[in-house]
């Protein structure tokens, strides 16, 4: 996120979560030497549910066209836990892989009463590696921000440097290795901590099957609109996504039928610190195009929000779309890592 953005967080959630206790065990000098090791970790994730999303009625379920399932607020004694910043679950939506800021890899299940996230299991962690096995921040690749999965791959967007990665996750797992993906030229051009914020892929059946979507958080064109790629697939090329209210793309995700969901944030001194999701028809996106969507869902700080940066969609065996996100804390005292559902309803 931008240093704006965080600077305002760290005024405005202060005052907002000084009631909320937060506490980080130290870390054992055992962990500290599996995680100098570079090999993957398992590591404890407590889990505290959320009362209600809404702080003033907690009461309140729906917003816009979501209706608030569960959510929790997600601690760990490992001290690398946090900044995530993208996320994927599989089908069911229990087993998720989860991507840190930092360059490291977070895997497990989410455990389920009924409808309700309870808690996190079978954690482990490790560090994304480059193609010569050590580590993405050994490069002084940073900021791992956007992910997407196609299969065995998942790719991920390094903001810093403005490149793409993916790694063969399901054949090697957390030891897999970085292979750098041909990309526009364009997207090396895209400002300094604002590039590549969200990646999807477009799965077969749909309109543009086999492409990699990429969306900038804040790169431009000359009209003031976010600048956005078409990678691979029947059509490649670039587009652009209409920039409203000054909002920043923080993620995406493809809902069953295609449709593209676009997970925004906003800071300004006078309207506050907002969040949204917008609903792209995946028909508008062409190369050439400007597409624009209405929002189906909005929060502010009267809500349970913090710096949400990772969405993902599952379907549940009752056949429920549930729409998952997932905060980046920047590992900061006064920020927390949110883990929280809903479901969509039309």
């Amino acid at each position: 996120m931008t240093g704006m953005l965080l600077r305002f967080f760290v005024v405005i959630a202060a005052s907002l979560l000084l009631a909320i206790p937060f506490t980080t065990a130290p870390t054992s000098a055992q962990t500290l030497k599996l995680a100098a090791d570079n090999h993957p970790t398992s590591i404890e994730v407590s889990a505290r549910p959320l009362a209600g999303f809404d702080l003033r009625d907690r009461t309140r379920v729906q917003f816009g066209q979501l209706r608030f399932r569960s959510g929790l607020v997600l601690t760990s004694p490992y001290s690398r836990f946090g900044g995530l910043s993208g996320l994927r679950l599989d089908a069911g939506g229990e087993g998720f892989i989860a991507a840190s800021d930092r360059g490291r890899w977070f895997t497990g299940r989410i455990v389920y009463r009924g409808k309700e996230m309870v808690g996190l299991t079978e954690v482990e962690t490790a560090p994304m590696l480059g193609g010569d096995g050590r580590t993405l921040t050994s490069h002084r690749w940073y900021d791992t921000e956007s992910m997407a999965r196609n299969g065995n791959w998942i790719y991920v967007g390094i903001e810093r440097v403005n490149r793409i990665v993916r790694f063969d996750f399901g054949r090697q797992g957390l030891r897999a290795r970085a292979e750098t993906v041909l990309a526009p030229a364009d997207i090396r051009k895209l400002p300094y901590n604002s590039g590549l914020e969200a990646l999807v892929t477009v799965p077969k059946g749909l309109p543009l099957a086999g492409t990699l979507v990429a969306i900038s958080e804040r790169g431009l064109d000359g009209d003031g609109n976010i600048k956005a790629y078409l990678i691979g697939g029947p059509s490649p090329g670039s587009f652009a996504v209409r920039r409203t209210g000054s909002y920043d793309v923080s993620d995406a995700a493809l809902l069953p039928g295609g449709d593209l969901l676009l997970l925004e944030r906003k800071f300004a001194w006078l309207g506050g610190i907002g969040i949204r999701i917008r609903r792209i028809a995946m028909a508008s996106i062409v190369p050439g195009a400007t597409v624009d969507g209405p929002s189906i869902f909005d929060a502010d700080l009267g809500q349970e929000i913090d710096n949400f940066e990772g969405l993902d969609v599952h379907i549940t065996a009752e056949g429920d779309t549930v729409l998952t996100l997932v905060s980046d804390d920047n590992f900061s005292a006064i920020q927390r890592t949110l883990l929280v559902q809903f479901t969509l309803i039309e």
